[in-house]
């Protein structure tokens, strides 16, 4: 049998070919949402590099939700067909094509992480930040959100369904989406950024409301044999896991069919009870989350050595693992993992004109194998 990190992985009818998901990374290169050149060879190189699944940065919903004036976009019909030739890319590479769907919520209006601090803001004119309460995030100079109106309630949920309806449109076969990490899905769940006294706001069940509404609306128009994942910051300040767990049994009860598993991201302080940062720091949410609620999980943060992800799924703490940085300094990972883990072949999951020279490669060289120091210790692999 090969390592449990590259055996199938099967999801309504979406068929995985390994268990290695490349997370969405923001690229800040669209022009008005419009895909970049940028995009294409990020996104390209993944796919050849062997994962399983390619999720394409968070992109954004509604014009008003972008983080930043880079940010990629599926709010109109005519960026279909760009995100159609992005689809068509990641599939020659040989790897799932997915999307993570976001509204930055109070987190919009804002530079590229690199800008240096002094760098003036975005023209605020035609972009309001909106949320659920007039709460800006802890950063100083950020700009006070104005509350959603029922009516930019309405129109956010519908918003979300036309964003899967067109990327069911380009091809896409996953969707993620974006309800962690202080957007604003996740601002209506939290009380600490949710005042509000309607509908929307105060028990738990008005709080997550505006959530599975939307789940609704792209479960309305995104067809029942793809799949649909929703990223859930697990543990967050005053927010415990076990409110997690009931949140995920009620999505699943309108078809969510995996949480994608990280942690934090709401006000800049630590989340509760959550451990530092370390290898696979997250991973033991997403084996949470898995056991009490039968949830198919992805785990990410801080994986970053072949024998670690193995670890993760061959012991059931996670159906999937998601890398991010780590692809970025080595796109071909999942090709080395492949080999330090023994897999037969491991070159047949790149396409055949990569496959055929790196076969080469090891014939030329008789008795070379692949380093395996610094890979891993035991101690990191338990600490998962």
């Amino acid at each position: 049998m090969p390592p449990h990190l590259f055996r199938p992985f099967s999801i309504r009818d979406v068929v995985l070919r390994n268990r290695v998901v490349a997370s969405p990374m923001w690229q800040y290169a669209a022009t008005d949402g419009t895909p970049s050149a940028t995009h294409t060879v990020h996104l390209g190189r993944l796919a050849e590099g062997g994962v399983g699944l390619t999720i394409v940065e968070g992109t954004t919903v509604d014009r008003r939700g972008r983080g930043t004036v880079g940010d990629l976009g599926i709010w109109r019909d005519d960026l279909v067909p760009a995100h159609g030739r992005l689809v068509e890319v990641i599939r020659a590479g040989g790897s799932v094509p997915g999307i993570q769907l976001i509204h930055a919520g109070r987190k919009g209006r804002r530079n590229p992480p690199w800008f240096p601090a002094d760098h003036p803001d975005p023209d605020p004119t035609d972009w309001p930040v909106l949320a659920p309460s007039a709460i800006p995030i802890p950063l100083p100079g950020a700009p006070t959100p104005t509350p959603m109106s029922l009516r930019d309630i309405d129109e956010t949920v519908r918003s979300w369904g036309q964003a899967a309806r067109r990327a069911r449109e380009a091809g896409y076969e996953v969707i993620d989406v974006q309800a962690g990490h202080g957007y604003l899905l996740h601002t209506f769940l939290s009380p600490l950024t949710n005042r509000r006294t309607d509908a929307y706001g105060g028990s738990f069940r008005n709080r997550s409301r505006l959530l599975v509404e939307v789940v609704d609306a792209i479960r309305a128009e995104w067809p029942a044999e793809k799949a649909l994942f929703v990223r859930l910051s697990c543990v967050d300040v005053e927010w415990p896991l076990d409110r997690t767990v009931e949140l995920v049994r009620e999505l699943r009860r309108h078809g969510v069919d995996l949480i994608d598993c990280t942690t934090g991201g709401l006000t800049g302080r630590p989340a509760t009870d959550a451990p530092a940062v370390g290898y696979g720091y997250q991973v033991p949410y997403a084996r949470q989350v898995r056991a009490r609620t039968g949830s198919p999980t992805m785990a990410v943060g801080m994986i970053v050595h072949a024998r670690q992800a193995e670890a993760v799924i061959a012991q059931g703490r996670a159906d999937l693992v998601a890398l991010g940085r780590e692809l970025l300094h080595n796109p071909n990972w999942p090709l080395d993992a492949a080999r330090k883990l023994g897999l037969a072949d491991p070159y047949a999951i790149a396409p055949p004109r990569i496959a055929h020279w790196l076969r080469k490669r090891d014939e030329a060289t008789p008795g070379f194998t692949p380093s395996t120091a610094g890979d891993i210790d035991t101690d990191v692999t338990a600490a998962c």
